[in-house]
């Protein structure tokens, strides 16, 4: 493809971080009324490339040609007056603003007058909304509403740009499947437009419904570009990790490991979104929790290890009844969390990696005086970092500088640091390249084979199927079922999802 038939076009693109080379000659190409996906696991530079389309980083080496002309991006501001519109896979949204104000940011701050036709403002983010096909109130401030609806809101801000290219990464990382069909006719429609997509996902499913091309970084160099049509599901993962994962998923135990109850919980609830949900869980083995986006899934946990209050109900550990009242009760006990929002609750961004992993097991690291030891400090997060294969240039460096993936590995290994007898993995996996999820799926069956007991909350139905021994179905903050062997399909963990079963048994 030469410069003048494509929209965008980069060129030898390298980029150093110190010691660590991020790209080393990367070229790419996006035309008009293109929808390109940009494939690799977590650490192949994916997001360097998109930050330096983005001006957030300037290059080394090579060159940006926009329309046919060599352009040097200042900055994101800039990058929006060239029409580069970017929805980063973290979200960066103003919490104390409303939904309007944070969708219109950019105009708001380029006004001169001090005067807002709030109003105006309101419709127009409305219209924005609805075209995505939600209806969320503008007026509402935006911390108060969940993961997915602020993702949502982030892709409402691009659409108000007046784009060229649109650079999406993980955008339906959070969404339910209805929030990500309507985000993909929203894609189409901007595709007929001729405005050319760059779309970053791990999700082979969306790539290949919906992506005409793909290039895939690997170590921070474009081993392959083409239309996707020229590859099947395996090939690009070929292509992506370099190898053949073998057994994406580990086996699992004919077995748990024993028959002893590691975990009883009887008839929890909240008073608000859980009411009464009873289940057991055995050491050794992994239990997941399916169902719909806001069924109770992740209040039910957080519930469970303090993080919500109990109206009611009673929580055992190895048949012992616990009183937990707050988190630390929880971890005391050796019951560990692993939040959906690994940027807001899962790791320290501005805080070494060695200090995020041993933060929540000072008394490891202590001495009898009390004193932090910075020589166990650093041990333990060496041993840790090993065990999950996290990629990073030493445990003394900031998580910030880490990718998506490395920093949820930071996240696993603050938990493990604890040496839990039970954890509850809230969206582990999310993400996550192929590459990581597969090691993340044998860390998880390791534990469990050293018996501990896992719970594995997933909106991706076949980790579920693929990585749990059994699984619970929450709808509406209830137990609607349980599933396990051969009776584990998607179908089985849908039907209990929507309350289609109890439909057809009234019918």
């Amino acid at each position: 493809m030469n410069a003048v038939s494509a929209l965008l076009e980069l060129r030898g693109i390298s980029k150093r971080f110190g010691a660590s080379r991020a790209l080393t000659g990367v070229d790419f190409s996006l035309r008009r009324g293109e929808i390109h996906a940009l494939c690799g696991e977590n650490g192949a530079g994916k997001s360097t490339l998109m930050n330096i389309i983005d001006g957030i980083h300037q290059p080394d080496e090579g060159t940006i040609a926009l329309e046919g002309q060599v352009v040097t991006i200042d900055g994101p501001a800039h990058a929006m007056r060239l029409g580069i519109g970017l929805v980063h896979q973290e979200i960066a949204l103003c919490g104390d603003a409303t939904v309007a104000e944070n969708i219109f940011m950019p105009e708001i701050n380029a006004r001169k007058s001090a005067w807002m036709n709030y109003a105006s403002l309101n419709e127009r983010a409305a219209k924005v909304l609805r075209r995505l096909g939600q209806d969320i109130d503008p007026a509402a401030l935006v911390k108060d509403l969940s993961i997915s609806t602020q993702q949502l809101i982030e892709i409402a801000k691009a659409l108000t740009l007046d784009c060229k290219v649109l650079i999406l990464d993980e955008p339906t990382a959070a969404l339910t499947d209805n929030e990500s069909a309507a985000l993909f006719r929203v894609l189409h429609d901007l595709k007929a437009q001729g405005i050319g997509i760059i779309y970053i996902s791990h999700r082979m499913a969306e790539i290949f419904a919906n992506c005409d091309s793909v290039t895939v970084l690997r170590d921070g160099r474009n081993v392959h570009t083409g239309p996707l049509a020229e590859l099947d599901a395996d090939g690009l993962v070929r292509r992506m990790v370099g190898r053949d994962l073998g057994n994406y998923y580990p086996p699992k135990q004919e077995e748990p490991a024993s028959g002893e109850h590691v975990l009883e919980v009887t008839d929890i609830a909240d008073g608000e979104r859980v009411h009464g949900v009873s289940f057991r869980l055995k050491r050794g083995e992994i239990l997941g929790i399916a169902g719909l986006m806001g069924a109770g899934r992740s209040e039910l946990a957080e519930t469970i290890c303090g993080l919500r209050t109990a109206r009611g109900g009673s929580v055992r550990l190895r048949g012992r009844p616990l009183t937990i009242r707050k988190y630390s009760d929880a971890l005391r006990e050796g019951i560990a969390y692993l939040s959906e929002d690994r940027k807001a609750a899962g790791v320290y961004l501005e805080l070494p990696i060695a200090q995020n992993i041993a933060s929540m097991a000072l008394a490891r690291i202590s001495s009898r005086f009390g004193l932090l030891q910075r020589a166990a400090e650093h041990k333990l997060a060496v041993s840790l970092g090993a065990r999950l294969k996290l990629k990073s240039d030493g445990v003394d460096i900031d998580v910030a500088s880490l990718s998506g993936g490395n920093q949820q590995k930071v996240a696993i290994a603050k938990l493990l640091a604890t040496n839990p007898s039970v954890l509850l993995m809230d969206e582990p996996t999310r993400g996550v390249d192929v590459g990581a999820k597969s090691e993340i799926h044998h860390i998880l069956r390791d534990l469990a084979s050293q018996g501990v007991g896992v719970i594995v909350i997933s909106s991706e139905l076949p980790e579920i199927i693929g990585l749990c021994d059994r699984a619970l179905v929450i709808r509406d903050g209830r137990l609607a079922g349980e599933v396990q062997d051969k009776d584990m399909t998607e179908e089985a963990l849908l039907r209990l999802a929507s309350g289609l079963c109890e439909e057809e048994a009234t019918a």
